[in-house]
């Protein structure tokens, strides 16, 4: 049971922490989103930084709209970080065990992340979708979850599948990197408690923080033309600068997306929103691993007990 128990708090960890970093950043990750999914000419463009984003919602008295999609993504967030936490700790201790090694390599544990993401989006890409669009729906205009699913048909709501799976290497490259670091953090003797060699090893709060910006970084600077192309597919329908008409229908394929940020924006393009993405996503997965390393252990003695549990008492009820 123990190789259970410990994905188990692994997933749960990770869930907690993206569901509470998440909430946390939301309005951040709101006026990124808008920003990112207008695309027009320089002299053109409503908004010229994201801060722009932030002053329309004031001066629209619409600041509560901020957190538009809120409760979607929450579950997104939530759901996404209990499967892949779950599907990474699972995959990676069944190496482990099979390959008979202490340690994972680089490659293996970027196959594994990779496999681990890949599982993730299918299940969660609807509800990814849905909240991009209620993001970027204008303010006080968003649609509820329910209705965003319904309108379109079922294969309209994995708009942007494709993209997402590419991306699966942003955490990939994101915890490869973190783990590695970690270990190289343990492996020296750092924040390692005697006598508690059965549960497993955390970090301190500030290196979990400091390894996940890091970690989180270095993906996201890689990955970003992707990311800006994901934002613009899944936003093309309920982007407020397109409401005089409709989107033309390249515009949901990668191509058609990569063409027009290239036609009206130039090279420069692609990273248009670069540093309140870094700014958003560092913050959320330094926040993210920092719970998690927290409270895996919480988490593992609370699964280990339950367990313990239900064992008694089985077998009591079978004894009797």
């Amino acid at each position: 049971m123990g190789f259970d128990i410990e994905s188990l708090s692994e997933a749960t960890s990770g869930a907690i922490g993206a569901l509470v970093s998440t909430t946390i950043l939301y309005p951040l990750d709101t006026c990124k989103t808008k920003y990112q999914a207008e695309v027009r000419a320089q002299n053109h463009q409503k908004y010229r930084n994201i801060s722009d984003v932030l002053w329309e919602a004031i001066a629209t008295r619409q600041v509560l709209s901020l957190y538009q999609g809120l409760g979607t993504k929450n579950l997104q967030s939530f759901i996404s970080q209990f499967v892949y936490f779950y599907g990474y700790s699972f995959f990676k201790r069944l190496y482990l065990k099979k390959s008979g090694s202490k340690k994972i390599g680089t490659k293996a544990n970027l196959i594994i992340a990779a496999a681990a993401g890949a599982c993730t989006v299918v299940v969660t890409q609807p509800l990814d979708t849905a909240s991009s669009k209620m993001q970027t729906s204008e303010f006080g205009k968003s649609k509820g979850l329910w209705k965003s699913l319904s309108e379109r048909n079922w294969s309209e709501s994995f708009d942007g599948l494709g993209i997402s799976l590419l991306l699966t290497s942003n955490p990939s490259i994101q915890y490869t990197v973190f783990d590695q670091l970690k270990q190289r953090l343990l492996n020296r003797g750092l924040n390692r408690e005697t006598g508690a060699e059965s549960s497993p090893e955390s970090l301190s709060a500030f290196s979990a923080f400091v390894l996940g910006a890091v970690s989180k970084c270095i993906a996201t600077f890689l990955t970003y033309p992707a990311i800006r192309c994901k934002v613009m597919i899944q936003a093309a329908e309920s982007d407020e600068d397109e409401n005089k008409q409709s989107p033309p229908k390249n515009q949901k394929r990668v191509a058609g997306t990569l063409h027009t940020i290239w036609k009206r924006e130039g090279l420069i393009g692609f990273y248009k929103g670069l540093k309140a993405q870094i700014l958003k996503t560092v913050l959320s997965s330094a926040l993210l691993l920092m719970i998690k390393e927290k409270i895996t252990k919480t988490t593992w003695v609370l699964m280990l007990a339950l367990t313990r549990l239900l064992f008694v008492t089985r077998s009591r009820l079978k004894s009797s």
